[in-house]
């Protein structure tokens, strides 16, 4: 049985019919129990299935880093299920059931301020990932003191190394710490800035592969 907590015109939590009622976040929502089909398995479904776990795959060692990439799209979902939803929709490729993440579309961060300017990355010595960075702080709403937001993704070992506070701007290079583990394994990279106030991120930008050395 539903129940009103709100007068006639407020929410409700519970089920009424084939209507369930409940409120998350402070919003009260209602939705519709599905119908039964005989098929749930469809290709459709299961296509789509197996996009969504492509790139779950790929997130689940990202959710700390994406809680503030992707904070500015948490519109009535969290941060992790922004991210989900635009790199299904954008960042995956291949054909059914060989899916692979499309690392040049995929983001991390999404924002309007202003991205890197040609980002490289390499591995001077055993546990280090240096990023480099040209200077564009005089470019559209870039400021000196944004600071760097870089993250390793290990797929070998399902984890992924960053910070999101890292060398300003200005200076142009930010060496990550990773452990020394990752000697020998393939990583990916990613960059993007954040401002000195915290408000704006820039939209990440994938940096490229490398061995650690």
């Amino acid at each position: 049985m539903g129940k009103i907590s709100q007068g006639i015109l407020g929410g409700f939590s519970g089920k009424v019919g084939n209507v369930i009622g409940g409120n998350w976040k402070g919003i009260d929502y209602m939705r519709v129990r599905p119908a039964s089909v005989s098929n749930p398995q469809t290709e459709g479904q299961v296509d789509q299935r197996s996009k969504f776990s492509t790139v779950l795959g790929f997130l689940q060692p990202l959710r700390g880093f994406l809680k503030i990439g992707f904070r500015n799209y948490a519109i009535k979902m969290t941060e992790f299920n922004s991210a989900m939803s635009y790199n299904v929709k954008n960042a995956v490729i291949g054909v059914y059931p060989d899916y692979v993440i499309d690392f040049e579309s995929a983001l991390i961060s999404r924002g309007g301020l202003t991205a890197a300017l040609n980002p490289t990355v390499d591995s001077p010595a055993a546990g280090q990932v240096q990023f480099n960075w040209v200077d564009n702080s005089i470019d559209g709403n870039a400021r000196p003191a944004d600071r760097a937001m870089v993250l390793v993704y290990n797929p070998a070992r399902n984890e992924a190394v960053y910070v999101t506070d890292g060398s300003a701007r200005s200076i142009g290079n930010h060496t990550l710490t990773v452990p020394n583990q990752y000697s020998g394994d393939t990583v990916y990279a990613f960059i993007a800035f954040i401002s000195e106030d915290g408000k704006e991120v820039s939209n990440s930008k994938y940096v490229g592969e490398l061995t650690v050395a």
